[in-house]
C-alpha cells in the first residue's frame, strides 16, 4: 500500500538522518508492506499545501494520505485566519477524498522555548481539524490532546533545534505510533 505524508517541517525534519525521521520510524513500524512518500515542506501552511497538492500528493494515487498542518498557520508572524484554515483543510480533504485522508491535529509546543505560537492558539486550530474531519468523514488523529498533558512533553519536544516545536527521536516515536495505530485499523477495514 502507498502512503503519502503531507505536511510542514514536522513531517519533513531529518533530525540528522539522510531522510525524514518520520519516514524512517514509519518504515520500521509498518514493515515492508508500505511505500511511504514524504511530502513534507518546512515553513508550509495550508495555502502552500493547496499550491503543491497536485504534484506532491495526488499524482502518487496513494491509498492513504496523512495531512499534518497547523503549526505555521498558527504562528504569530504568518498566521492564517481560522476560517481560511478551515476552508483550506476542506479543500485538501476534497482533493484527496475523505476515505483516503487522515487529518492530524497540530502538536503542542513547549511554551518555555517556543515564542512564535502558543498552545491556546494551537488548540483552536486543533478544533478546526477535528470539525473538518467530522464534517467530511475523513479520518482523524488528535495529537494535540493526546500530547499536551504528557508528563514528559518537554522531553518529547526536544530535538536538534530545541526550539519547543521541532522534536527528535521521542517525538517521532510517539507520532509514528499514533499513525501506525490508525493505519492498521484502516488497512484491516480495506481488506475486508
Amino acid at each position: 500500500m502507498k502512503l503519502v505524508l503531507f505536511g510542514d517541517s514536522i513531517t519533513a525534519r531529518t533530525e540528522g538522518h539522510d531522510i525524514p525521521l518520520l519516514t524512517i520510524k514509519l518504515e520500521d513500524k509498518l514493515s515492508g508492506n508500505w511505500d511511504i512518500i514524504n511530502a513534507g515542506m518546512p515553513g508550509n501552511n495550508t495555502f502552500d499545501a493547496l499550491e503543491r497538492i497536485e504534484k506532491d500528493v495526488l499524482l502518487h494515487n496513494a491509498e492513504f494520505v496523512t495531512v499534518l498542518f497547523g503549526a505555521n498557520d498558527a504562528a504569530f508572524h504568518k498566521m492564517v485566519q481560522l476560517n481560511d484554515f478551515e476552508r483550506n483543510l476542506n479543500n485538501i480533504v476534497t482533493a484527496i477524498t475523505p476515505k483516503k485522508t487522515i487529518l492530524i491535529s497540530p502538536t503542542p509546543v513547549d511554551e518555555g522555548l517556543q515564542h512564535a505560537r502558543t498552545n491556546a492558539m494551537l488548540k483552536q486550530y486543533t478544533e478546526i481539524v477535528r470539525a473538518v474531519s467530522e464534517a467530511t468523514g475523513s479520518h482523524y488523529i488528535d495529537l494535540f490532546s493526546s500530547m499536551v498533558n504528557l508528563h514528559n512533553l518537554s522531553e518529547i519536544l526536544k530535538g536538534i533545534r530545541n526550539d519547543g516545536l521541532h522534536f527528535g527521536e521521542l517525538g517521532y516515536d510517539y507520532i509514528s505510533d499514533k499513525i501506525c495505530e490508525e493505519l492498521l485499523i484502516l488497512a484491516a477495514k480495506a481488506l475486508n
